[in-house]
């Protein structure tokens, strides 16, 4: 496929998306890493796409936003059957979300959230420290951000809702048709839609410059952010997955993001096959900004506003944020070098001591604990009680609950 349409100013020239492939890697991969040419203009085609079901859904509900709204609602916690006029934009998003995807593998999945909840507070510490972090020097996905008021809405209500997310999507049964995951992900859904359809309605989103607002490769280049990378953050940091909980992960986070809104054409269920992908993505982006320096800083700053209520009755909360402060910091360090770090407005004197302290120990206990079974499920409920933990520290005393969407907001 040859892209038809204008190419986004941020996106690279193909020429320059040419580099040679490491003869290690790629081996692994099988090919090179450079996209092809018919992967690259697909992917420039892609920054024009935002989610047509979704986004009809949205101008439907901004026809009448409060009754709408609770008719969307009743849709997605009861089924359209529940309806006795199902709106024919409703009908057409839940026929897709109630479909069984023909390569959807619950079992698969499920090997995944092992994965996932036995990886503990690492995962977080990835998530948040390496593909949140990291993906703010990419300034193409700043902009939705910054123009919703990112900068001004508070970083902690951000990442304690992204946390939420994370958390509904990786329950057991959370990816079910009305779990957690899936309810929490359709709500996220409407409100990029409601989002993308505020920004392309306002004169200063420059669509020559960065596409779509919140389109199919920013959003399967986020998913890949939840796969790909956690997986090789993990790896790095002393926690290996086996072949088949890699399969799994990328599986978890393709269906997600299949409800989420991405196309089928841009799902990818093997590591390798998504690092292709995401190089391919990145070769879209914009390099780092002041966008990126704000964001960045704000990131950094939400540990010390996080609650430890047990400790601050000893009057022990203040230090506990500053040292979680300097652990994420020192994650963050270990993965981006000293110039990403001055490019996203952190402090440059930072070491990676949590990771060098930490990764022999965990590489040691999380090898051996797969040896003894019994321990290894001890491990998976105590890491996933501690994933818990740590999201009650971000939200501290308000419900840990996503935003609700106001009616009539964004119209």
């Amino acid at each position: 496929m040859t892209a038809t349409c204008p190419v986004p100013t941020r996106v690279r020239p193909f020429a320059k998306t040419q580099q040679p492939t490491p003869a290690l890697l790629k081996l692994i991969l099988g090919r090179n890493l450079a996209p092809s040419r018919s992967e690259y203009d697909d992917a420039v085609a892609g920054l024009q796409v935002g989610d047509p079901l979704m986004d009809a859904v949205a101008e439907w509900l901004m026809q009448s936003p409060k009754d709408n709204r609770a008719l969307f609602q009743q849709a997605l916690t009861q089924g359209v059957d529940s309806l006795t006029d199902c709106p024919p934009a409703l009908q057409a998003l839940f026929a897709e979300v109630d479909s069984i995807p023909a390569w959807l593998d619950r079992a698969l999945i499920d090997d995944g959230l092992r994965f996932i909840h036995a990886s503990g507070l690492t995962a977080l510490q990835v998530m948040r420290d390496l593909a949140l972090m990291g993906g703010y020097l990419l300034s193409g996905f700043n902009q939705a951000l910054v123009m919703t008021g990112a900068l001004t809405n508070g970083t902690a209500q951000r990442v304690a809702e992204t946390g939420k997310w994370w958390m509904d999507c990786t329950e057991v049964g959370g990816l079910e048709r009305f779990g957690a995951g899936v309810q929490s992900t359709l709500h996220v859904r409407l409100v990029h839609a409601i989002v993308r359809r505020q920004l392309n309605k306002r004169e200063d989103w420059d669509h020559a410059q960065w596409g779509v607002p919140l389109n199919q490769i920013d959003m399967a280049a986020t998913y890949l952010g939840f796969s790909v990378v956690m997986l090789g953050g993990l790896r790095k940091l002393g926690i290996q997955a086996t072949p088949q909980e890699a399969r799994g992960v990328m599986q978890l986070w393709s269906y997600a993001c299949w409800l989420m809104g991405v196309d089928e054409k841009w799902l990818r269920f093997s590591e390798a096959e998504g690092m292709i992908l995401l190089n391919t993505a990145l070769m879209t982006q914009s390099r780092a900004d002041w966008t990126s320096k704000a964001l960045g800083k704000a990131l950094s700053e939400e540990p010390l506003l996080r609650h430890f209520p047990t400790l601050a009755k000893y009057g022990l909360q203040q230090p506990m944020r500053r040292f979680v402060y300097q652990q994420h910091l020192s994650v963050s360090r270990f993965f981006l070098t000293r110039e990403q770090f001055e490019q996203l407005g952190l402090p440059t004197d930072v070491s990676a001591w949590y990771p060098w302290l930490t990764m022999a120990p965990r590489a040691l206990t999380y090898t051996a604990q797969r040896l003894l079974p019994r321990w290894h499920k001890r491990q998976i409920a105590r890491g996933r009680q501690a994933q818990h933990t740590a999201i009650g520290e971000v939200f501290g005393k308000k419900p840990q609950q996503l935003t609700a969407i106001a009616p009539g907001a964004h119209s």
